[in-house]
């Protein structure tokens, strides 16, 4: 894959009203691109019991639905922003668009489970490509000082994405003429879209250099956190916590990280450069990606349980009581990054969305079966506010702070690691779920408890099938089994909320990538 020119391009000019212009042309399919492939990790959420009956499938494979899609994105982030660092982004971006498109079609159109879980890797990797390269491009773009206009309208889109996914995924399901399929099909004429947008509105100028992928560390990479992640996904319920295939799973995935970091330390051109984390600010920003990963991801599934569990609400019902935290993160994340952009400063942005963020899960781990929709609105509002204030800034925080050369992989990186806390958070606290709701069944219906939960402590029980008594039971059990999900959320929270108050502030750039890498190499010329 080589690239064949490069051209003049005015992404590269000063950020004048004209250019303006063009970034936000390009914006708009990197946005709607990156929106159709954040929803499909999410849209599924309240379509998966629809899904499994029609298909017969097992809770094992419910399980597999949703984390297959997250393995591949997760895996494959850092290869893509490795290799939006050495070809053309323009084309990178198309390519993980028709990936996902691709998938999409066969999941829409599959007629068995098995097939479903091949479509959803490829959906994965479409989407990895896409989240890992709309802030790339938007880098090489837009200097840092003026980044944090659009990166807070690509923060509340990713944001939307997350959490109005469960709401959309209600309605097509709800809706008889539509059905689940059009969870998966729903997304094909957008994705097509942004195709076309792209070629017609984004001009970046490709640098053609010789270059060297590091495959095997990408392969080891990607098979260490498979490893991983397959553990946190299937402990507790296909085997326990303690048990032999633990010990082979963790101690696996820790031995071929081990050799990934090997590999990567003596690589040429390294997917992951590990010269990255000697910087603070990299090396902190991606100890809050990984947990503010928890809180978005994780507090968003197990919320939408809560609401047709505890609650007894529809799926289209439960995606509506989700808005406030969409809400709450759309005007957060957007305001913040006007404010950085006319004032020039973010570190209080940070700090102030670690706090908001820790009070938010701990409002919410105060929940119960009885807990007024008014409450939850403003407890996810305040969790929302905290997650916008956060996300994007700690990605612009870290581009802000490393050479030009290496904003791809450090966007990934970051990228990565959010993408990995949320999949770790859903597996890991899932099990914790399903652990949680087996003892406190048993401490309530004694022998019916087997029945009671559907003969499996990770089922997700019919409520409407239910004698009365018994619902009431079951309500306040898994109540009080997401609120104790949200206290443990409480600690990794505080967690992240230390690690951005030791990032230290640094000005904003006033540079465009583009900019910023032509300069660092008419430096470099002379001393050669």
């Amino acid at each position: 894959m080589t690239a064949t020119s490069a051209q003049p391009e005015s992404a590269a000019a000063p950020p004048g009203p004209t250019s303006r212009r063009k970034v936000l042309q390009a914006l708009s399919g990197l946005m709607v691109g990156m929106f159709v492939s954040i929803l499909a990790s999410t849209v599924v959420a309240n379509a998966l019991p629809r899904i499994i009956t029609d298909l017969q499938g097992s809770q094992t494979v419910y399980t597999w639905i949703v984390t297959s899609e997250l393995l591949a994105m997760t895996a494959t982030v850092p290869l893509w922003g490795k290799l939006a660092d050495l070809y053309s982004k323009k084309l990178l971006i198309q390519l993980s668009l028709g990936l996902f498109v691709v998938g999409s079609l066969i999941a829409g159109l599959t007629p068995n489970v098995e097939i479903l879980i091949v479509s959803r890797v490829v959906q994965g990797l479409g989407a990895g490509g896409m989240t890992a390269l709309a802030m790339i491009v938007m880098a090489a773009m837009i200097p840092p000082r003026e980044l944090g206009r659009y990166a807070g309208v690509f923060g509340a889109v990713f944001g939307v994405g997350t959490v109005a996914g469960p709401l959309i995924g209600g309605m097509l399901v709800d809706t008889s003429w539509l059905g689940w399929r059009w969870c998966f099909l729903i997304g094909v004429p957008f994705t097509i879209l942004a195709i076309v947008l792209l070629q017609r509105t984004l001009d970046l100028p490709v640098v053609r250099k010789e270059v060297k992928v590091d495959y095997l560390g990408a392969f080891l990479i990607t098979l260490g956190v498979c490893t991983l992640l397959v553990w946190s996904s299937l402990a507790g319920n296909q085997f326990e916590w303690a048990s032999w295939w633990t010990a082979g799973l963790v101690g696996g995935g820790l031995a071929v990280l081990a050799l990934a970091l090997w590999v990567e330390s003596r690589a040429a051109e390294p997917i992951i450069p590990l010269s990255l984390f000697r910087n603070r600010t990299v090396t902190l920003a991606t100890v809050a990606s990984v947990l503010v990963g928890v809180a978005m991801f994780g507090g968003t599934v197990f919320l939408s349980q809560y609401f047709q569990i505890a609650l007894g609400k529809s799926p289209t019902v439960a995606g509506l009581m989700s808005l406030p935290m969409v809400f709450g993160l759309l005007v957060s994340s957007t305001v913040a990054g006007q404010l950085i952009t006319k004032w020039g400063r973010w570190k209080g942005f940070l700090v102030a969305g670690g706090v908001v963020m820790l009070a938010g899960m701990g409002l919410l781990s105060t929940i119960d079966g009885q807990t007024s929709t008014l409450l939850l609105s403003v407890y996810m509002a305040v969790l929302g506010i905290g997650v916008g204030m956060l996300m994007q800034n700690l990605v612009l925080a870290a581009q802000n702070d490393v050479p030009a050369h290496d904003l791809g992989v450090t966007t990934s990186t970051l990228t990565f690691f959010r993408s990995m806390g949320g999949a770790v958070g859903v597996s890991a606290l899932g099990a914790v779920l399903a652990n949680r709701i087996t003892t406190l069944m048993t401490e309530k219906l004694g022998p019916l408890a087997a029945g009671g939960s559907g003969g499996e402590s990770h089922a997700v029980p019919d409520v409407s099938k239910l004698p009365a008594p018994v619902v009431r039971i079951v309500q306040d059990v898994y109540a009080t089994a997401t609120a104790d999900l949200f206290l443990i959320g409480v600690p990794l929270t505080a967690l992240a909320l230390v690690a951005v108050l030791f990032i230290k502030e640094k000005p904003l750039n006033t540079l465009s990538g583009t900019e910023r890498l032509a300069q660092e190499e008419a430096v470099q010329i002379p001393a050669h």
